[in-house]
């Protein structure tokens, strides 16, 4: 992966595309993502002078993006969990765990990072299937499976044969916030749509899933940006 030399050094993904005629730049506004897409037979020379060239156009679209630091997990380090902000602190014992306002993870710290998420993970998933659980018992029905991925372009989504996917990376929001995306899920096993019927399904089971959902549309793209992995 190339990285723009500066201060901060920016990391750049590099993506050959048969459709791609010329270069051209793109940020994320999830996570800050920085993709160059190039011609298949482009070189990677090329690339980085179109890049050196627009690179006053990169760190100005970057320093305004709201949220756009990326958070690298490590010692120190605050992490969300459960809208908690937690400090990462080294510790010993077996298994990760949070003990007031730290978050107490064992081991060798350059595996630091990938334990905390595995270990998300599997919070997550605990979290949203109770809350997915509890919701289609409300609206009687039954989901035919569940998974957790680390999805870009939608918190969760549900199939017409019932089977809910969900971003694990609701676990670091609030609770509430985690419920409604639950809720908002399991509705669609009544109403496989948007219809008004269907927010009438979401409403009778999370009477304020507005304030929810606006909280994922201001502060969601910060969850994209804690970074587990150097």
């Amino acid at each position: 992966m190339p990285v723009l030399p500066g201060s901060p050094p920016v990391e750049v993904h590099l993506k050959r595309s048969a459709r791609a005629r010329r270069f051209s730049l793109r940020v994320s506004r999830l996570d800050g993502k920085v993709t160059l897409s190039m011609p298949v037979r482009a070189r990677d020379g090329e690339a980085m002078a179109f890049l050196r060239g627009n690179e006053d156009w990169l760190r100005q679209t970057l320093s305004t993006m709201p949220g756009s630091a990326l958070r690298t997990v490590g010692p120190g380090a605050v992490v969300p969990v459960e809208g908690a902000e937690l400090v990462l602190t080294p510790a010993t014992g077996r298994g990760v765990r949070v003990e007031g306002q730290q978050l107490l993870v064992p081991g060798n710290l350059e595996t630091l990072g990938p334990r905390v998420a595995a270990w998300l993970k599997v919070l997550a998933r605990d979290r949203l299937a109770a809350a997915s659980t509890r919701y289609a018992e409300l609206v009687e029905r039954r989901y035919s499976s569940l998974a957790i991925r680390d999805t870009r372009s939608r918190w969760g989504s549900c199939s017409p044969d019932g089977r809910l996917m969900y971003s694990w990376r609701l676990i670091m929001a609030p609770p509430a916030v985690l419920d409604y995306v639950a809720a908002h899920e399991v509705a669609h096993l009544v109403e496989l749509n948007h219809s008004p019927d269907y927010w009438k399904v979401v409403t009778s089971i999370c009477p304020d899933w507005k304030d929810h959902r606006n909280w994922l549309k201001t502060n969601g793209n910060t969850l994209h940006r804690v970074r587990f992995q150097d």
